[in-house]
């Protein structure tokens, strides 16, 4: 409902430039469904029926976020009400922000690629993702003694944002503790790593799958506390629009 609204506050020129859309779309702009088009305004709704103030997001998303704030500001201004939806900052920051593929630096790790070994999956077991990190794509040299002299190795860089990720450390000081050694070295603790911070997930996600009716006790009582949570903001929306009780 909110993002129905939103639509009626959004501009096609926003949505226009939204590259995820471009990209998705392709040269066949016209033979795209409306769902895609308008999907960064019901993301906005996803957010801002929460009045959230901070959004952790991929890197990749940020224009999505930007919209999101040009929703807000517009409507708070359209319809005279300042600051009634505040105006979300995106949280990337730290090595995680956004991880590349294993087997291309340039290319971010996603689950759409057609190779599986250029991803580690959440369901992954401590088998398969020793290989992948073991297998990933890497260069002849050792890690070198800074950051900046890693602009131009994409994988190996990658390759240490991923332990620096799992580790809760940055990226410098992973560099510092590896400099000097080469992936040889490095592969096998950074498989390590993964499996160990990984594998109680992907665990946990096997047990949940496994038991259907413990995830519909999930589902059902996080929709509850959703809707306990938007209902407020809806209402309020409604009133301001002038639905009904204005």
């Amino acid at each position: 409902e909110l993002a129905w609204i939103f639509n009626c506050v959004a501009r096609l020129g926003w949505l226009d430039r939204m590259t995820q859309f471009k990209e998705k779309s392709g040269k066949h702009k016209e033979r795209s469904s409306v769902g895609l088009y308008t999907y960064p305004v019901l993301q906005a709704a996803d957010i801002l029926l929460y009045k959230a103030t901070q959004v952790p997001v991929g890197e990749d998303q940020r224009q999505h976020l930007e919209l999101t704030r040009d929703v807000a500001a517009k409507f708070n201004h359209d319809f005279e009400v300042p600051g009634f939806f505040p105006l979300p900052d995106a949280m990337t920051q730290g090595p995680g922000a956004r991880v590349m593929s294993l087997r291309d630096g340039s290319a971010k790790m996603s689950k759409s690629d057609p190779s599986d070994n250029s991803r580690l999956n959440l369901l992954d077991d401590a088998d398969a993702i020793s290989q992948k990190v073991r297998k990933a794509r890497t260069d002849p040299e050792p890690l070198p003694e800074t950051l900046d002299e890693l602009k131009e190795r994409p994988e190996a860089l990658n390759l240490l944002g991923i332990y620096a990720a799992l580790e809760g450390r940055t990226s410098a000081e992973v560099l510092t503790e590896f400099a000097g050694q080469g992936f040889g070295a490095f592969k096998p603790k950074l498989a390590d790593l993964a499996v160990e911070k990984l594998g109680p997930v992907g665990a946990e996600m096997r047990r949940l799958m496994a038991d259907p009716a413990e995830i519909d006790r999930v589902l059902a009582a996080g929709a509850e506390r959703a809707r306990e949570a938007a209902a407020p903001t809806l209402a309020e929306v409604r009133k301001i629009v002038g639905y009904w009780g204005a």
